[in-house]
């Protein structure tokens, strides 16, 4: 078990004794978005409420949903293209999903701000590959809006495979990071 791996597992078993994992502190920072402390919120099992509805036009035109992936679990980020943060994760994402990629773990993203060819050159100077709904008016993050907020940019979120908010992970998350919380996520839920 990787030193990281290692490290989530235990903040896990911390959130089944205390309720939660991290604070969600966060501050005004420059560029038009708010940057976080890069807490991960890792959510019990018995606490993780229903993700919500999660709709729209991807960044290609076709209809994605996240009721597209029922039984699988979701890892669902939410990205801008002039985002530092987000440029710099873009990389560990591209990563983590060729890592997860035969693990019944999908990716999504929900591109907010951006106008059609600013995303469109994100993902193509990234290689992203998976789908991204467009959401320049952030309409798809209101049902986030109570206890597990998109308090930062990026913010990532794991959906598990009952369709239920696993974990928020707040700001740029390195590759292992990302697998490591899928893998903790999909351990507890099967019981493993």
């Amino acid at each position: 078990m990787s030193v990281a791996r290692l490290l989530i597992a235990t903040a896990l078993a911390a959130a089944l004794l205390a309720g939660c994992t991290a604070g969600t502190s966060a501050e005004r920072a420059s560029g038009g978005y708010v940057q976080g402390d890069y807490g991960i919120t890792v959510v019990p099992e018995s606490e993780r409420p229903d993700a919500p509805p999660v709709a729209g036009e991807s960044l290609d035109g076709e209809q994605v949903s996240l009721d597209d992936y029922a039984g699988q679990t979701v890892l669902l980020n939410v990205w801008f293209a002039q985002c530092s943060p987000c440029r710099e994760e873009a990389p560990d994402l591209v990563t983590a999903e060729r890592e997860l990629r035969g693990d019944e773990v999908q990716f999504l993203g929900i591109n907010i701000r951006d106008d059609p060819d600013g995303a469109a050159q994100f993902v193509e100077t990234f290689g992203i590959t998976w789908p991204s709904i467009a959401d320049p008016t952030s309409s798809q993050l209101l049902g986030f809006r109570g206890d597990l907020p998109a308090v930062a940019v990026p913010t990532t979120y794991v959906i598990d495979a009952d369709g239920r908010v696993a974990a928020r992970l707040l700001g740029p998350q390195s590759a292992q990071t990302l697998v490591d919380v899928v893998d903790v996520v999909d351990e507890v839920g099967t019981g493993g």
